[in-house]
């Protein structure tokens, strides 16, 4: 069982890439955080996987993540023939996807999990195109494929560990200066940037409603012929800037001439999750 959060699809190609080779199931944690559930709880199948992939956001893991951990509940169907309680615990991973660094984001998942009864036995950070068009712009092209083709040889060696269950295993990219980043910035970003005060859409906007139906928080709604109007509840994803046909979002004065970039099987894998998850 992998929970997966993502904006412009890296994350769930991750995910994606985890559940194909180990044979395991994708869910997403914002369809699941629709229901409001007090608590979510799962019972794994037997020699399931307990994974969480999710993007890096200010050297940090977003916070509908951590709050979805908050309320998670998870056992582990025992064995036949195994009495209950006394089934080996599952192989629980982390994975985050970052355009350069994570700082201490592993480090959170860990303690977030720990205070569930839950210990991280394998975390894992892999660089991905950069999508976060409001402090930086995209990567250019070059960089982009190279990124992705270091990504996949890397979610290669990560599944041969997870299919292995190496437990103690920390593979990831916490930068420079991991903990000072993580401890006065990302309090900063979760305070004050789940917004939407600086969205706006320009005059290209073909009112295709895309954006309120991606937005992981339905905050955006499209009347027949008008253009989106953002509530209050942001999880700064920038899916609806970065997936936007007519790049007509724009956050503030400082998204209009930078690039725009969401995974380029996003589409794809979108469909076949849709289609699984219908299937269940």
């Amino acid at each position: 069982m992998i929970f997966y959060f993502t904006g412009t699809g890296n994350s769930l190609y991750a995910a994606y890439r985890i559940a194909e080779a180990q044979s395991d199931r994708v869910l997403s944690i914002a369809k699941l955080m629709d229901l409001r559930q007090d608590s979510y709880r799962y019972e794994l199948r037997e020699n399931e996987l307990l994974g969480f992939v999710f993007p890096v956001f200010a050297w940090g893991p977003p916070q509908i993540v951590v709050e979805f951990i908050e309320r998670l509940e998870v056992s582990e169907k025992p064995e036949e023939g195994v009495k209950a309680g006394s089934a080996r615990d599952p192989y629980v991973f982390s994975l985050c996807t970052c355009g350069n660094e994570e700082g201490n984001t592993s480090q959170i998942m860990r303690k977030a999990l720990s205070k569930r009864g839950v210990v991280l036995d394998g975390a894992f950070s892999v660089r991905m195109p950069n999508n976060y068009i409001v402090g930086f712009d995209v990567d250019p092209k070059d960089l982009e494929v190279a990124k992705l083709k270091a990504a996949d040889l890397l979610l290669s060696e990560i599944n041969k560990t997870i299919g292995l269950k190496k437990r103690n295993v920390n593979l990831t990219i916490p930068g420079r200066l991991p903990a000072v980043r993580t401890a006065l910035i990302n309090p900063l970003f979760n305070t004050f940037a789940l917004n939407t005060r600086h969205f706006r859409v320009d005059d290209s906007c073909t009112s295709c409603g895309i954006c309120e139906k991606i937005c992981p928080v339905h905050s955006i709604k499209v009347a027949d012929g008008e253009k989106p109007v953002w509530g209050k509840d942001c999880t700064q994803c920038l899916g609806c800037i970065n997936r936007c046909p007519a790049h007509a979002i724009q956050f503030g004065k400082r998204t209009g001439k930078k690039g725009r970039y969401h995974h380029p099987d996003l589409d794809r894998m979108e469909r076949e999750v849709n289609a699984h998850e219908t299937a269940e």
